[in-house]
């Protein structure tokens, strides 16, 4: 079962996602708590962090864990400090016991990335949507409406709606009809 590891925390932060399973992988690290404590709370030890972008509310407490669990660091963007492998657009890796296909989706930031499984109807989308029709913020540095755009049209091109979990960067996952609000956001997006 995927548990948000951030849950609760009152600091600005992201998600954390933990993916229990063969490969047990933290997706996106958050940042101003103790992940390593809370993360030490569920399991002995953690295969890999695979990040979603690498804004600093996703990647600030990288250090703490990697130097904790002795993990490399997965993302876009192998130039990037917070990232020891790069992953490709399209590359296939497993997250706990299930195959994931890594999306590019630029938009939000140019190393964004959305993990989709079929066999788990699962997506982790960082900060590309989020529930209720809302979706990343364009007007950062490397943000583009437009390119955002495009990025949630593939995603939804990928993905149907037997869709039954959306696990977002910020706020609660969707467990009730997630690819709906995938569109809604999207449709939100080219309005505004």
């Amino acid at each position: 079962m995927v548990t948000n590891i951030a849950k609760g925390v009152q600091a600005f932060t992201s998600n954390a996602f933990l993916v229990p399973g063969d490969r047990t992988v933290l997706v996106d690290t958050g940042a101003n708590f103790d992940a390593v404590g809370r993360l030490r709370e569920r399991v002995d030890t953690l295969d890999a962090v695979v990040l979603t972008h690498t804004h600093q509310d996703h990647i600030d407490n990288v250090p703490a864990i990697t130097d904790a669990f002795d993990v490399e660091t997965w993302g876009y963007d192998a130039d990037h400090s917070a990232v020891d492998v790069a992953i490709t657009d399209e590359e296939t890796l497993i997250l706990g016991d299930d195959e994931y296909v890594a999306l590019h989706t630029p938009g939000h930031k140019n190393d964004h990335l959305c993990f989709y499984s079929a066999a788990a109807s699962r997506l982790f989308a960082g900060d590309l949507v989020f529930q209720n029709g809302a979706f990343g913020r364009t007007d950062l540095p490397e943000g583009d409406r437009e390119l955002l755009v495009e990025s949630i049209d593939r995603v939804l091109a990928r993905i149907d709606d037997s869709l039954s979990e959306l696990h977002v960067g910020h706020g609660p996952s969707v467990t009730n009809e997630p690819y709906s609000q995938i569109e809604l956001s999207r449709r939100m997006a080219r309005e505004r």
